[in-house]
C-alpha cells in the first residue's frame, strides 16, 4: 500500500513538472523570445500531430515492426552469448573485446554500409536495431551470471547439481534483475535505431517522415514525431516493467 502511495505521488510530481515545462515553453513562445520557426509552440506541436494523425500511425506502425522485430532478434542473440559466454571461459575471453568493440563503431556509421549491402527494405533496418540492443542485454545478463553466490552454488554441487541444474535454479533467477534492467535499455534503444537507420534510407516509417518534414521545414511536425517516439519509448519500458512484475512476482512481495 505505502509503495503504490508513492508510486502515485511520483507520477503526480511527474506531471506536475511536465506541465509547468509545457507552460514555460508556451509562454516563451507566446512572447516572441524565441521565434516561431525556430520553436514552435506546445499549441502549435499539437496541431501538427492531430493533423497528420492518420500519417503518422501509418509511418509508425512501420518503425514498430521494424522496433520489435530487430528487439526481439538482438534480446535474443544478446541472452544466448551471454549463457555461452558464462559457461565456457575460452568464449568469453575471444569474443568479449569484439562485443565491446561493436559498440565503439557509430550507428549513423554503419546504416549507409547496411542499406548498401541489403537494400531499403526493413533487413537493414533489422540489423541495425540487433546490433544496437544486443549488447546492454549481452552485458547485463553476463554480469547477473557471473555474480551467484558461490556459496549456494557449492552447496548445490556437493549434493549433486549438475550444471544444467545450478543455471537453472541459482543463475538464471540471480540474473534476471539485471536482465530487465538490461531489457528497458534496449528496448528505447530499439526505437531510436529505427528511426536512426530510416533516416539513412527508407521508403516509410517516422525517420522517413522526419526527413521530409526537416526538408520542409515545418519544426511543428518535427517536434510532434520527437514526442511521440519519447512516449513509445516510455511505454515500451513500462511494458518490460509489466512483464517483469509477472516474471519476477517475488520482488514485489520483498519490497512490500
Amino acid at each position: 500500500m505505502r509503495k503504490r502511495l508513492q508510486n502515485i505521488t511520483s507520477a503526480i510530481n511527474t506531471l506536475a513538472a511536465l506541465a509547468a515545462l509545457l507552460i514555460l515553453w508556451q509562454i516563451v513562445c507566446v512572447m516572441g523570445i524565441v521565434p516561431g520557426f525556430m520553436l514552435p509552440s506546445p499549441v502549435q506541436v499539437a496541431r501538427a500531430f492531430a493533423g497528420d494523425f492518420p500519417l503518422l500511425m501509418s509511418h509508425l506502425r512501420v518503425t514498430l515492426t521494424e522496433a520489435f522485430a530487430g528487439l526481439f532478434c538482438g534480446v535474443a542473440f544478446g541472452f544466448v552469448m551471454a549463457v555461452l559466454m558464462d559457461r565456457f571461459d575460452r568464449l568469453y575471453k575471444a569474443f568479449y573485446p569484439l562485443v565491446v568493440l561493436t559498440q565503439t563503431v557509430p550507428a549513423v556509421a554503419v546504416a549507409p554500409l547496411l542499406v548498401l549491402w541489403f537494400g531499403y527494405e526493413m533487413m537493414p533496418k533489422i540489423i541495425l536495431i540487433v546490433i544496437t540492443t544486443f549488447f546492454p542485454v549481452t552485458v547485463g545478463v553476463l554480469t547477473g551470471l557471473r555474480s551467484a553466490d558461490r556459496d549456494t552454488m557449492n552447496l548445490l554441487r556437493s549434493m549433486g547439481a549438475g550444471s544444467f541444474q545450478i543455471f537453472r535454479y541459482v543463475k538464471l533467477p540471480g540474473a534476471m534483475g539485471q536482465f530487465f534492467s538490461s531489457l528497458r535499455i534496449s528496448a528505447a534503444y530499439s526505437v531510436v535505431g529505427a528511426v536512426i537507420s530510416e533516416w539513412l534510407g527508407g521508403f516509410n516509417g517516422l525517420g522517413v517522415y522526419m526527413t521530409r518534414v526537416k526538408q520542409a521545414f515545418a519544426f511543428d511536425k518535427m517536434f510532434a514525431v520527437i514526442f511521440l517516439i519519447s512516449v513509445i519509448s516510455l511505454l515500451l519500458m513500462k511494458l518490460v516493467d509489466f512483464i517483469q512484475k509477472k516474471c519476477m512476482p517475488w520482488e514485489d512481495a520483498h519490497e512490500s
